[in-house]
């Protein structure tokens, strides 16, 4: 009967325990802050602490970390035609080179970058391509962390970017911001 007591008061006391332990882990959003469009379309996560910009004729939206100021988070959405599927395009890795290319490391520029990583997920019926690049500027390198969707006539590309010193304490963070991407429309 002892034994029974023993048990049965051990179970009481470790149920609670456990349960407090899993309600205050670390989740998917910890650290990070809502952001959701004025029209209520998209919304994402944000690292806690930053601060959003306005930039003329820039990026819809842009994020930046007060400290580390080369930190930044930013959304750039392009009109494409209303038929058109991110597959059209082409493949992950071949939209990657595109932007790379095109907007990254144009040729004749200052900057090279370097194609690190490129795949595919599928998220409530949108494809998301997730790039990633190594960016060679002359005074230091950049890591950036992109995602590309496309949604009723208009190409979305979130990205975070830091520099390569600060990768290894940051990327995670990074992944997670990038993956919340999402549609609520």
């Amino acid at each position: 009967m002892r034994t029974l007591l023993n048990s049965s008061l051990r179970f009481f006391i470790l149920i609670p325990l456990l349960v407090s332990l899993v309600a205050c882990s670390p989740g998917i959003t910890a650290g990070l802050e809502p952001f959701q469009s004025t029209d209520g379309r998209y919304g994402f996560f944000y690292p806690t602490g930053w601060t959003r910009i306005a930039i003329q004729g820039g990026p819809e939206v842009v994020f930046h970390d007060l400290i580390n100021s080369d930190e930044t988070l930013s959304l750039v959405v392009s009109d494409v035609s209303p038929e058109i599927e991110l597959e059209k395009i082409g493949s992950p890795s071949e939209v990657g080179e595109k932007l790379m290319n095109d907007l990254l490391a144009p040729n004749g520029g200052e900057r090279e970058a370097e194609l690190i990583n490129s795949n595919s997920r599928e998220v409530d019926g949108h494809t998301f391509y997730d790039i990633e690049y190594l960016i060679h500027l002359p005074e230091k390198d950049r890591h950036e962390l992109a995602t590309v969707i496309v949604d009723h006539g208009s190409l979305f590309t979130f990205a975070a970017g830091t520099n390569d010193v600060r990768w290894d304490k940051v990327e995670d963070l990074f992944r997670r911001v990038i993956s919340s991407f999402s549609f609520f429309v």
